[in-house]
C-alpha cells in the first residue's frame, strides 16, 4: 500500500506543476496583447463562421481555465480570462475550442468515442477503486471467488476512465493543431501572438499526458495487486 502511495504523490507532483507552470504561461500570454484587437469570444465566433458552422453558440462561463466545449448543448463555453480578453492566450484558448465544435461538426471519430463513454465514467470512476479494494478485503489477492471478481470488476471500471484519459488525448491534440493552423491561416495573429499561443497549448495538453499516465499507472498497480498473489 506504501508503494501505491508514493506512485499516487509522484503523479500527483508531476501534476501540480504542470498546472502550475500553464497558468504561469497563461497569465505571462495574458500580456500579449493581440494586434488585431479582437477578444477570445470574437475570435471564436470567427472560427465557428469560417468553418461554416451556424448552430453553436460562444458563450462565458465562470472561472479560470474551465474553457470547454459541450457537445451536448453545442456551446463553446469561455472562461471570465477569455471571453473579453484580447491577448494571445484568449486566442489560443478560444480557437481550441471552437476545434472541439469543428470536429464535432464533422463526427471525429474519438471525440464521438469519447463522448459515449462519459456517462460510463462520470459513474464508474469515483467507485472504481473502492470496488477494488473491498474485493481485496475479500480475498482478492488469494484468489478467493467472490473477491476476486469484485475486484476484477472494479479493474473494468477503472479501465473505462484510463481508457477515456488517452481517447482525451488525441481529441485535445487534434483541437490545438486544428486551432494553430488556423490563427496561423487567416492571419488572426503576428508571427510573436502565434508563438505565445502555441506554447500556451502545448502545457494544456500535457496536463492531459499526465493524467493519462496517472491512470495507467494506478491501473497497473491494482492489477497487480489483484492478480500478483494468485498462484
Amino acid at each position: 500500500m506504501m508503494m501505491y502511495y508514493i506512485l499516487i504523490g509522484a503523479i500527483a507532483l508531476v501534476s501540480w506543476l504542470v498546472s502550475s507552470k500553464l497558468k504561469s504561461k497563461f497569465k505571462h500570454y495574458s500580456k500579449v496583447h493581440l494586434r488585431n484587437g479582437m477578444s477570445g469570444a470574437e475570435i471564436a465566433e470567427k472560427m465557428l463562421s469560417d468553418h461554416g458552422i451556424r448552430d453553436v453558440k460562444v458563450i462565458s462561463t465562470p472561472g479560470m481555465l474551465t474553457d470547454h466545449y459541450n457537445p451536448k448543448n453545442k456551446t463553446v463555453n469561455l472562461s471570465e480570462g477569455v471571453y473579453n480578453q484580447r491577448n494571445a492566450a484568449a486566442a489560443a484558448v478560444a480557437a481550441h475550442e471552437c476545434g472541439h465544435a469543428v470536429r464535432h461538426a464533422q463526427a471525429y471519430e474519438w471525440l464521438t468515442m469519447r463522448s459515449k463513454l462519459v456517462p460510463v465514467v462520470s459513474v464508474t470512476s469515483g467507485l472504481s477503486m473502492w470496488v477494488v479494494f473491498g474485493g481485496l478485503m475479500l480475498g482478492a489477492a488469494a484468489g478467493v471467488g467472490l473477491g476476486f471478481y469484485i475486484a476484477v470488476a472494479g479493474l473494468v471500471m477503472m479501465g473505462f476512465a484510463t481508457l477515456f484519459s488517452f481517447i482525451t488525448l488525441p481529441v485535445e491534440y487534434d483541437a490545438s493543431n486544428r486551432a494553430l493552423a488556423w490563427l496561423k491561416n487567416q492571419n488572426i495573429v503576428t508571427q510573436e501572438e502565434y508563438k505565445g499561443s502555441e506554447d500556451a497549448l502545448k502545457w494544456a495538453a500535457r496536463t492531459y499526458l499526465v493524467a493519462a499516465i496517472g491512470a495507467l499507472a494506478s491501473l497497473v498497480y491494482w492489477g497487480l495487486q489483484v492478480f500478483g498473489g494468485r498462484d
